[in-house]
């Protein structure tokens, strides 16, 4: 009775957790995107075309990163409409800066280095302002142990000797 009462729970909630593979590459991908942007900018400076900046990124960072900075670059070179293309990166969250910012510089036509410049910068200060969040994280969980251990110690010592003494006062005149 319990097993059919659990049973429902146990698989929407099997159901609704992501897969872990693909939290791994949500991270590697935001570890991976500002050393992407910056291989990007050194090409497009260098002369290079988008598709080939994509394609040379996408070879030398390798992952998930690079398997979908492949399509795009492949995308791009056979002649398939910027916008679009760079649009649907914008499926995966730790893609979607990537995918905004190229698509407005394909509808602009503004410097594709310089908005890449721009998304390493974001990118690295949204990094670290995540590794002082975890840190952060660390101090606090570390109270909650220590607390547990202290408060038996301050009971035992602090209170109940307080209550004792007032009780015998109380209760003894």
């Amino acid at each position: 009775m319990a097993g059919a009462l659990i049973a429902p729970a146990v698989a929407l909630y099997l159901h609704r957790k992501a897969p872990s593979h693909s939290k791994d590459d949500q991270r590697r991908i935001t570890a991976d995107l500002p050393f992407a942007a910056d291989l990007m900018t050194a090409c497009l400076r260098a002369g290079r075309p988008v598709s080939a900046a994509t394609e040379i990124a996408a070879t030398a960072i390798g992952g998930p990163l690079g398997e979908r900075l492949m399509w795009v670059s492949t995308q791009l070179r056979l002649g398939a409409d910027p916008e679009p293309t760079w649009a649907y990166l914008a499926k995966e969250p730790s893609m979607g800066n990537l995918s905004r910012a190229m698509s407005r510089a394909a509808q602009s036509g503004a410097p594709v280095a310089d908005v890449l410049t721009r998304l390493a910068d974001d990118a690295r200060e949204a990094s670290r302002a995540a590794s002082v969040a975890a840190a952060r994280k660390v101090g606090v969980k570390a109270v909650a142990p220590l607390g547990l251990c202290f408060l038996p110690a301050f009971v035992l010592l602090g209170i109940i000797p307080v209550v004792a003494g007032l009780a015998s006062t109380i209760v003894l005149p």
